[in-house]
């Protein structure tokens, strides 16, 4: 090989490099929780005609860890295939590719999956598409181990979307018990974060189980910024405040409600919901 191309490759490996600088040691990490909503909708709220806006509203967030719910395939394949950089895993409620996802999409510059898996918010949570305490469809957690490949270590990464019906509240204090329980067999010492759509306000018993163990970023962080609350159904003025990202080991710095819309389209019925967390 000669000089000159030696000299080439030289100048493409320094070009690439300052291209993706190496986010710092120290940078916040970025985690986003969303509710996509099923592709079910017509007119306006067709999924084909609000999904290059909320591809938009991503990329402009551009978080490190983005947790959705209410994810199906297509949904997920779309996305992805719109955000450069990114990688996603998960699988839907029903096992396999079917149904609601709790799709998971990582920045793979940022961090690299160790493991990963699902469990089920019932009475035998390693068993796919499994339903009890009454309710009517299955309902799930996807997870992953990550390490932050700045050196900042490893996290547990939890998503979840808890049952909606009033009538649900057992079954959703079950669900955080199920969660609690798996964080439980965690060291002490493993930071963790679970974010989602708990289908209840913070004045819930849910709320509090959570909270008991891990901080809210809306009430803790340093910077907050949007509305309190998150599910708008479409109409952009919000009513509950359903969707949290919560943790422990992290100090939550700033955390915004993310409104961004085009005139009277909005890219899901819910808002999605931004913290940055600090080690």
């Amino acid at each position: 090989m000669s000089l000159r191309h030696w000299s080439s490759v030289i100048a493409c490996v320094l070009m690439l490099g300052m291209a993706a600088p190496a986010v710092a040691a120290d940078a916040p990490l970025r985690i986003m929780t969303f509710n996509v909503r099923v592709p079910v909708d017509t007119g306006m709220n067709a999924w084909v005609n609000r999904r290059d806006l909320m591809v938009s509203v991503i990329k402009a967030e551009h978080p490190d860890l983005l947790g959705t719910q209410e994810l199906t395939e297509e949904q997920g394949e779309y996305i992805a295939a719109h955000l450069p950089g990114y990688a996603w895993f998960g699988q839907g409620r029903e096992g396999g590719t079917k149904g609601e996802h709790m799709g998971v999409f990582y920045r793979t510059d940022r961090l690299e999956v160790l493991r990963s898996g699902d469990f089920w918010l019932s009475d035998t949570p390693d068993v796919p598409g499994s339903i009890t305490w009454g309710q009517p469809y299955p309902r799930m957690v996807t997870w992953a181990k990550f390490r932050l490949r700045d050196g900042g270590g490893t996290f547990n990464y939890f998503n979840t979307h808890f049952p909606y019906r009033p009538e649900d509240v057992r079954a959703r204090m079950l669900s955080a018990k199920e969660i609690m329980q798996r964080i439980g067999k965690l060291p002490s010492t493993a930071r963790v974060i679970l974010a989602g759509d708990f289908n209840c306000g913070p004045d819930s018993p849910v709320y509090a189980k959570l909270t008991a163990t891990l901080h809210d970023a809306w009430t803790t962080a340093t910077s907050r910024s949007g509305p309190e609350k998150t599910f708008h159904n479409f109409t952009g003025n919000p009513d509950q405040r359903i969707d949290w990202i919560l943790s422990r080991g992290f100090k939550a710095i700033t955390v915004q409600t993310v409104t961004t819309h085009d005139g009277a389209r909005y890219p899901s019925d819910h808002f999605p919901v931004v913290a940055e967390l600090v080690r």
